[in-house]
């Protein structure tokens, strides 16, 4: 409703009406300040697609999507591994995954949300590939609308070409030592947790075997349950990185750590392994070496995170060699083994644990320079029994209690070294 209008029509109807106008004048200058200080609380109402079909060979591939409205829509390249990227507006994707199952050009296909009013497709290539047809039209019905998209093998060079040339300006990661450090009051004052739930929005993470459960659903019931046990400990306060089901880059989650002036960071996962018989938690601490193979392969599952959402790759220079800074992180990654080994302590005839509980890898969400971090695999998906545990509430209550005995040996342990 246009108030603004609304107030200049009652203007002219006398006493009452010019009363009506002042309020209503009133209340339209509310109503801007309002969006204006918050636009998040007017998010854009999903756009509803309903149906999805692929088609094609290692030729060319088409993928047609039929939407209750007519869609917006921008189509971008990346590469390393070649992919097209294609953003929506918000996107309620209603029909099974199973619907635009990798096929023909395609070795991989992740669609979901990217924040409260942005959703993405990333199709990633066996090959360099390119867009004959980009376009909406309208049904056969008349009434809802189709978007379809045909793909084309091509050369090296022309896909290079076509990522070169893209008016697509992607922010690159930031990275943690970029950051200055902020305000320490905080950090006196009280003891501050960054609960990070992995992946989310297009990025589901790993799927449970029996229920087909996905990671990002788990981690975030996890971390909240996690982060209100915390929060109930005097002296600390916890908080999410995440809230919803939402994507953030890797980097990211490290910039909002630091951002808050977190004193330790808990990055909460539930993978998956080939050998489906291993079960049990494992703490994971970041090391330019892995602790073993498995540990190796996970961290390079988990650093693809950003590949999968079509995020492009960093090209930030590398971080300037500083005495001071490796000093810091030399001491953050002792700090950090040190929470690991009272997480696992913590653990230890409680909640059933892995062989070798503690291991390291080079995990990218860890590379804080300055906020002790680990990884905390509550389990295995890959494992039916790890997968029931996941999903009984009764469970992670418990988990959750153990970490808080954990951290709070941690904290305490630190506030008697000075903090």
């Amino acid at each position: 409703m246009n108030f603004t209008r609304s107030a200049a029509i009652f203007r002219g109807a006398g006493p009452l009406g010019a009363r009506i106008a002042r309020i209503a004048g009133a209340f339209s200058l509310l109503v801007t300040a309002y969006v204006s200080a918050a636009p998040e609380a007017f998010a854009v109402e999903p756009l509803v697609v309903h149906q999805a079909r692929i088609i094609g060979d290692e030729a060319r591939t088409r993928i047609v999507l039929d939407f209750a409205e007519e869609p917006e829509f921008d189509v971008h390249y990346l590469d390393s591994p070649a992919r097209i990227v294609v953003d929506f507006p918000a996107v309620n994707f209603a029909f099974p995954a199973s619907d635009l199952k990798p096929t023909g050009l395609f070795s991989d296909i992740r669609f979901g949300s990217m924040g409260q009013n942005s959703a993405r497709i990333v199709l990633t290539a066996k090959k360099p590939v390119q867009v004959a047809v980009a376009e909406t039209k309208k049904g056969e019905d008349g009434a809802s609308f189709r978007f379809v998209l045909d793909t084309e093998i091509t050369t090296k060079g022309k896909f290079a070409e076509l990522v070169k040339e893209q008016q697509w300006q992607v922010p690159a990661p930031v990275t943690t030592a970029a950051i200055s450090p902020g305000d320490k009051t905080s950090r006196q004052a009280e003891f501050v947790i960054a609960v990070d739930a992995g992946h989310g929005g297009i990025d589901a993470g790993a799927t449970g075997g029996v229920t087909g459960t996905e990671e990002k659903v788990i981690t975030l019931n996890f971390a909240r349950e996690l982060a209100e046990r915390l929060n109930r400990e005097p002296g600390i306060k916890a908080f999410l990185t995440r809230d919803a089901d939402t994507f953030l880059a890797l980097s990211e989650r490290v910039t909002i750590a630091r951002q808050n002036n977190a004193n330790l960071f808990i990055s909460v996962h539930a993978d998956t392994l080939k050998q489906k018989g291993i079960r049990g938690a494992t703490v994971y601490t970041l090391s330019d070496r892995a602790s073993d193979r498995q540990a190796q392969e996970l961290a390079e599952r988990e650093n693809k995170s950003d590949q999968i959402a079509g995020v492009a790759a960093s090209t930030e220079p590398p971080e300037v060699a500083d005495i001071l800074l490796d000093f810091t992180r030399r001491e953050t990654q002792a700090f950090s083994v040190t929470l690991a080994e009272n997480i696992v302590s913590s653990f230890e005839g409680q909640v059933g644990l892995i062989n070798n509980p503690h291991r390291y890898a080079g995990f990218m969400v860890l590379r804080a320079h300055d906020v002790p971090s680990v990884l905390l695999e509550l389990g295995f998906l890959s494992n039916a029994e790890d997968e029931k545990l996941l999903l009984d509430g009764e469970w992670r209550k418990k988990v959750a209690d153990r970490l808080a005995t954990a951290v709070g040996r941690y904290r305490a342990k630190a506030m008697a070294n000075g903090g």
